[in-house]
């Protein structure tokens, strides 16, 4: 869409949102608990695959969600997405040894491989394109939200009822989402009907290698999430953290807080600027996350940690958009995710290997963490094609 007099505030852009943010509290509402749960089963030692499996299946499902998104359609692949989250919450209390839970972590992560990636090609095709980064950071925003509420509703649920009710709950508001995409006007004009063919995927099709510079950067600087998905509930134990839900929420309400402004900013100055700017601040909140001794010390780390990732996420959303062509805008979006999952993933494992229970070893981990966003401002500095809003395809 370029029309820049077409409203940014609109229904659809409203229920879409309202979707994401129930979606995303429904699986984040998960992640502070599932490392006792597992430890309570007896696998300690598989903290990391905890995300790891969940990361991977969500990639390896990029490539196909992507495709659906740019032939069947935007809504029914964020609809797979919440469904799966709504059948894995029920499936948790049944399957109970280690085996079945590690098998669970595999399919919850189709979830997150199916409806981001159509969200964002739905966001593009209702949006401005002067005002792609505005719009992406106001559903950026909602997202995060999700991520804020979910986590301290997890661990209160928990101490108050139990680990089922969790579940159930997540199962709960994933349903909410899926009844508000049934209320969606489907956006992606020439739709084919599915058919098993949509399944099979060519090498051309995996990857949209406009977008690389955008996925590369993606990758080094999210392993650092994959990172304090596995570390922080217990390094906030061990600091003195009571609500093991306090840290994710509160750097999400600071990239709530940053996310107001941060995509217009993107918008206005250029995204590879701002992109600059937050990697420099992803590496301070990793030392200081890594360094801190107390919670006080923990919790401005994961402020300084929200305000680069609400700064990051929209602009790196939006250049990815922009590199990308119209008419393969769900494999640009599917190729971002891949890389996000992989970073993602791979930061989770490092972690689950480095880490086995050592609590003196999780700050050198984040230490590197901190070296990999480094890397990535190292290359954005060392490439030279940027424009200074939108690269033109």
């Amino acid at each position: 869409m370029s029309d820049s007099n077409t409203p940014l505030y609109t229904w659809s852009f409203g229920l879409l949102c309202l979707s994401s943010l129930l979606f995303s509290a429904s699986f984040n509402m998960l992640i502070p608990e599932l490392p006792a749960y597992l430890s309570s089963m007896g696998g300690a030692e598989y903290k990391g695959l905890i995300i790891a499996l969940f990361t991977l299946t969500a990639g390896i499902s990029r490539p196909f969600s992507g495709k659906l998104t740019d032939t069947i359609g935007r809504v029914p692949v964020m609809a797979v997405g919440s469904i799966v989250c709504f059948v894995c919450g029920f499936l948790y209390p049944v399957l109970t040894t280690i085996n079945g839970f590690l098998f669970l972590r595999l399919l919850h992560g189709f979830s997150t491989g199916f409806k981001p990636t159509a969200t964002a090609a739905y966001v593009a095709d209702i949006v401005p394109v002067k005002r792609w980064g505005e719009a992406l950071g106001i559903h950026g925003l909602c997202f995060s939200t999700g991520m804020a509420i979910g986590p301290a509703i997890g661990s209160l649920l928990t101490s108050y009822y139990s680990i089922n009710v969790l579940f159930y709950c997540s199962s709960l508001f994933a349903m909410l989402s899926i009844v508000i995409l049934l209320n969606m006007k489907e956006t992606l004009r020439s739709r084919e009907k599915f058919r098993m063919e949509h399944l099979k995927i060519s090498r051309n099709e995996i990857i949209e290698w406009r977008v690389i510079p955008a996925a590369l950067v993606i990758l080094l600087s999210y392993l650092g999430y994959g990172v304090l998905l596995t570390l922080i509930p217990d390094w906030g134990e061990h600091l003195g953290v009571k609500n093991k839900g306090l840290f994710f929420m509160t750097f999400t309400i600071s990239s709530l807080l940053i996310r107001f402004v941060a995509g217009k900013v993107s918008d206005n100055f250029g995204r590879v600027a701002v992109i600059k700017v937050a990697l420099v601040m992803l590496c301070i909140s990793f030392y200081l996350i890594g360094h801190a001794s107390s919670v006080t010390e923990l919790l401005i780390g994961s402020v300084a940690y929200g305000i680069a990732g609400g700064i990051f996420s929209p602009a790196t959303n939006a250049w990815t958009v922009d590199l990308s062509h119209p008419d393969h805008r769900g494999k640009a979006m599917a190729t971002m995710y891949i890389a996000l999952e992989v970073g993602i993933g791979a930061g989770a494992l490092l972690a689950g290997a480095l880490y086995k229970d050592v609590i003196s070893m999780i700050p050198s981990i984040f230490y590197i963490a901190a070296a990999a966003c480094l890397c990535a401002l190292v290359y954005v500095y060392g490439r030279g094609f940027y424009k200074p809003l939108r690269e033109k395809t």
